[in-house]
């Protein structure tokens, strides 16, 4: 039975516009993936969908506008998989902080465009829009949470401020996903020369972390 049928022109308006949206997007990220962050074209966008340049205005205004659009995407997918993790079966705190930065990991490895966009600095000049950094701020608030719940489960003290604690173990879950993306970006989680690092990081944290309980 084909539900379009029952549209209405509003609602049929609203549905193509999500679906030529998401097509624009998935272009983007073909285009990103296969020439580098910092290529996209708006006409090589319109050429791949059988379209004119212009009318791809209508869906975003300029090539920042859809960069940004990609950011908040990035950062609300990460955002989401985290979540996922932090609502997962439970675990000992160890072995889900381990979750967490093995989830990072493989959501860099499936999401190698998004992953440099969100989380480097590829492409000169953009800035994220105030909706975008509030979505990117909510992340590092929950992140806060979590690490407050870690810290709580494994009844361990701070070590330094809970953005400190945080933003360090931000720092070593980025450099293992980059440099598994920059040398070994078709191996899989646990593999490879940094992707195989995982267990060891989480090692040397709960030493590090342990010594001042």
């Amino acid at each position: 039975m084909d539900n379009a049928k029952h549209l209405s022109p509003k609602q049929r308006r609203i549905r193509n516009r999500e679906e030529m949206t998401a097509a624009i997007v998935q272009i983007a990220r073909e285009i990103m993936r296969e020439q580098g962050v910092a290529t996209l074209n708006l006409s090589e966008i319109a050429r791949r969908l059988g379209m004119q340049t212009p009318s791809l205005y209508e869906y975003f205004p300029n090539k920042m506008a859809l960069y940004d659009h990609l950011f908040w995407l990035g950062t609300r997918l990460f955002r989401e998989r985290m979540s996922q993790v932090a609502t997962e079966h439970p675990v000992s705190p160890w072995d889900q902080l381990e979750r967490f930065l093995t989830a990072y990991l493989q959501c860099a490895i499936d999401n190698p465009d998004l992953f440099k966009l969100v989380y480097e600095r590829h492409v000169p000049g953009f800035v994220p829009s105030a909706e975008s950094m509030a979505e990117a701020n909510a992340s590092l608030e929950e992140a806060n949470q979590y690490l407050e719940d870690f810290l709580k489960a494994a009844k361990l003290n701070r070590v330094a401020s809970i953005e400190h604690m945080r933003d360090l173990f931000i720092a070593l879950m980025h450099g293992i996903a980059a440099q598994h993306l920059a040398n070994d970006p078709d191996q899989p989680v646990g593999a490879g020369r940094f992707g195989s690092l995982v267990p060891l990081t989480i090692d040397m944290l709960k030493k590090a972390w342990q010594r001042d309980t």
